[in-house]
């Protein structure tokens, strides 16, 4: 008989967030819950409190015993209703503010945390006493690197609950043939402190002195995007940067096919906020491209150095100038390390070898739990 499982995200559908999409593609019977940290939607369904009448309901309740709060309440009702056997949050806040529902219903928990949930300075402290709740009453934990795993473990949670499943890119990508000749270095992510464009930029700026006709595509969005515009105006190197904005998954795959190599500098950022493991980088690898970037979270993880790409030091851009001007300088050396990279993801880190480790643990917890009513 397949199982209920139940998702709870904050998003519905960030464009960031396509490993938690891919997640809906784990073959058991899912609803999926967004809407806050503590979800107050249900895709397909819509508001959970749906009403005038039911919002008076679940506040009436909760006056009555405070046990939980409306917004709890409804998610309850809503799991109960739809005979949820196991439940998955997506990222450790979520499992922290929606824990006390679980709890209620003695559901079995899978907490994936995902980046700034294990390693944003001031998430690490509002939420450190619940985190051990959550390591204490959860089956399994999953860290996407060993960096955040090495977090995790530093914080109490028990080393035989910890789950280290790196997410794996959408096959399609290694369908993509690279045109290695082109001078073009293509970068992809949100523009924020974390991934630290300016960097790239930075970077990009020496290679552009001894290749005047190198191009920089960076796509996405964030709050990073209109200062990156500006250095590029301030250095007169406009017109080697193409600032492409939010792509879809076909675009990009497109804009790929045309690129010499992948370059992204993620830092650790001045609040603490890192990386997990960076899916642009693993499907820019499933697409036969080097990656250049940095010895950050989760990169180190699945880039091996001069053999699928070149790493260098948080913040060292003279010498990610050098790991650019390098391949530039070499469409072979680009294709070799772009080939080996393309076997590399495909056989250790695979979307299928991904959503089989979290498909298996789902169904451990859900065994543990027959095993435990029956007793």
């Amino acid at each position: 008989m397949m199982k209920n499982l139940a998702i709870l995200s904050p998003n519905e559908n960030a464009y960031s967030e396509t490993f938690i999409q891919a997640h809906k593609l784990i073959p058991f019977n899912i609803k999926y819950y967004f809407g806050g940290l503590i979800p107050t939607k249900l895709e397909n369904d819509g508001h959970l409190q749906k009403n005038h009448l039911l919002k008076l309901y679940y506040r009436l309740k909760y006056k009555i015993n405070k046990r939980l709060s409306p917004t709890e309440l409804a998610l309850r009702h809503s799991l109960k209703k739809n005979n949820i056997d196991v439940v998955l949050a997506e990222f450790g806040v979520t499992a922290a503010e929606s824990l006390n529902t679980i709890m209620c219903l003695k559901k079995p928990l899978i907490v994936h945390f995902h980046g700034a949930d294990a390693s944003e300075k001031s998430i690490l402290r509002k939420y450190e006493i619940k985190y051990k709740e959550i390591f204490s009453y959860a089956h399994t934990i999953v860290v996407v690197s060993k960096a955040m795993e090495e977090t995790l473990l530093n914080m109490g949670c028990p080393r035989h609950k910890v789950l280290l499943n790196t997410y794996g890119p959408n096959p399609t990508f290694f369908n993509i043939i690279p045109n290695y000749n082109s001078k073009q270095f293509i970068s992809v992510g949100r523009f924020v402190d974390k991934k630290a464009p300016y960097a790239t930029i930075k970077a990009f700026k020496s290679v552009i002195k001894q290749y005047p006709d190198a191009i920089l595509l960076m796509i996405g969005d964030g709050p990073l995007l209109n200062t990156c515009k500006n250095l590029a105006k301030i250095w007169g190197i406009e017109q080697n940067i193409m600032f492409k904005g939010v792509q879809t998954p076909e675009e990009i795959r497109a804009l790929l096919s045309n690129s010499l190599a992948f370059v992204q500098h993620s830092i650790v950022a001045e609040n603490g906020d890192s990386e997990g493991t960076p899916v642009g980088i693993l499907e820019a690898q499933a697409a036969g491209l080097p990656v250049v970037s940095t010895k950050h979270a989760g990169i180190p993880d699945v880039v091996i150095h001069e053999k699928t790409g070149l790493l260098c030091e948080e913040l060292d851009v003279n010498m990610m100038a050098l790991n650019m001007l390098k391949l530039i300088k070499s469409p072979e050396l680009c294709k070799v390390y772009g080939d080996y990279a393309r076997v590399n993801i495909k056989e250790y880190f695979s979307l299928e070898k991904h959503l089989g480790l979290l498909e298996k643990v789902i169904l451990d917890a859900h065994e543990l739990n027959l095993s435990k009513t029956k007793n």
